[in-house]
């Protein structure tokens, strides 16, 4: 179990990653929209791994549960690539 020095310094990370959507869709001089998308997309990415990781305890279950994890988002994201492409 991890204390609780390690659960503050991961919400600080989410909180800093948190307001990288706000940077990237502010400061539109410096950042493209696509950039921001694609920026915000990797930020979604870390968090949803952090959380997952820590929140959800799945660092401290066995590999095979992870992979399982990992199959079951990716079933999700075929998912929802069928399901916009039959609504085109």
């Amino acid at each position: 179990m991890a204390s609780v020095r390690t659960y503050t310094i991961i919400y600080v990370v989410l909180l800093v990653l948190g307001t990288g959507k706000f940077v990237f869709f502010s400061f539109d001089q410096y950042f493209t929209y696509w950039m921001a998308m694609g920026g915000t997309l990797i930020l979604a990415i870390i968090k949803s791994a952090l959380i997952m990781g820590y929140y959800q305890h799945l660092f401290h279950e066995p590999r095979s549960i992870s992979y399982l994890m990992g199959i079951a988002v990716f079933m999700v994201f075929l998912l929802t690539i069928a399901a916009g492409y039959s609504i085109q």
